[in-house]
């Protein structure tokens, strides 16, 4: 739809419907634009001093239904246009379920995209057709921001703050992905592709590892994160370890839980939480225990936070110990 030579082409559900705002706010400007310009033109002509032709002695002071209608004409279309654009825009970063989760890390000057069975890509990213996705972006260093113009989606990739966005691709194809935040000296080569493919050749692709390319076969997240936890983090040297010598709330169910904070304060355990709780645990404490652990900021990278997140997440339906 919309797929004028000079311009991106439309090739996801949303990208469809922000063509069809954005070509009908380029008509209505042309359309009221033209009466503008041409009514100066004419009205310039007509009433010009040589012209003794036209009556000057005559002269309307005032029109309230021509007052009325150049004011609510435009009010209306503004209104509906602004209701229009903010349904397209809750489409985009609404939460919704169902979707197929990628996250993308930031850095200069390259992305990193990471499926959710482990498979890793950096500067390309595939993606099934006829799904909806959703992607998770953050940087590691400073700010990114993550653009298929294809697909007609941007969001903001920044230091310490995870923001989504949800898109479905419709047609398969190689699309353009480009850094648009200007982030250095290199900005200009942080660039990639998008590959969209038929749901049984993606299903195919990831199950043989992502099927060369830059894309690398490893464990599930959730298993990485495992790892994480039982090696590099040493997670499970306190949390659910009942032989701890220092206690620590049970991860097993907390994922999703209203969490009660030392301070009174009630929060929801979701994947900003988990993050924050990892690099600074004394930002949020749980009620009932001590602030002991230590600070994992700089020693964790932004994809073994990731892996640490979904290792955590898939912990969410079992009970912890006691059944609390």
């Amino acid at each position: 739809m919309w797929n004028i030579p000079f311009f991106p082409p439309t090739a996801s559900k949303e990208g469809e419907a922000i063509s069809t705002l954005y070509w009908t706010i380029s008509w209505l400007a042309v359309f009221f634009g033209s009466i503008v310009l041409f009514g100066a033109i004419y009205l310039a002509v007509k009433y010009r001093a040589s012209n003794e032709a036209v009556r000057r002695d005559d002269a309307v002071e005032t029109d309230l239904r021509l007052e009325l209608g150049w004011t609510l004409i435009p009010l209306v279309l503004a209104l509906a246009i602004f209701g229009w654009s903010a349904k397209l825009y809750g489409d985009i970063y609404a939460p919704r379920e169902g979707a197929y989760e990628v996250f993308v890390v930031g850095k200069q000057w390259m992305w990193h995209c990471q499926h959710p069975n482990g498979v890793r890509e950096n500067n390309e990213l595939h993606l099934p057709a006829g799904r909806l996705v959703k992607v998770t972006v953050i940087s590691q260093d400073v700010i990114h921001a993550f653009s298929i113009p294809a697909f007609r989606v941007k969001r903001d990739a920044v230091p310490g703050r995870y923001n989504t966005m949800y898109f479905t691709p419709t047609q398969p194809g190689k699309y353009h992905l480009f850094c648009t935040e200007y982030c250095g000296t290199k900005h200009s080569e942080m660039i990639g592709w998008v590959y969209v493919l038929p749901p049984e050749e993606f299903q195919l692709w990831l199950a043989h590892g992502g099927g060369g390319g830059t894309a690398t076969a490893a464990l599930s997240l959730e298993e990485q994160g495992k790892q994480v936890f039982e090696g590099v983090g040493a997670c499970s040297t306190c949390h659910m370890n009942p032989n701890a010598a220092v206690k620590a709330p049970d991860l097993r169910g907390l994922f999703g839980s209203k969490v009660k904070l030392a301070d009174g304060r009630t929060v929801v355990a979701d994947e900003a939480y988990i993050r924050e709780s990892i690099l600074n645990p004394g930002a949020k404490v749980v009620a009932g225990y001590q602030p002991v652990m230590p600070p994992y900021q700089g020693v964790l990278s932004e994809e073994q936070i990731i892996q640490l997140t979904a290792y955590i997440k898939s912990l969410a339906k079992e009970q912890p110990a006691g059944g609390k």
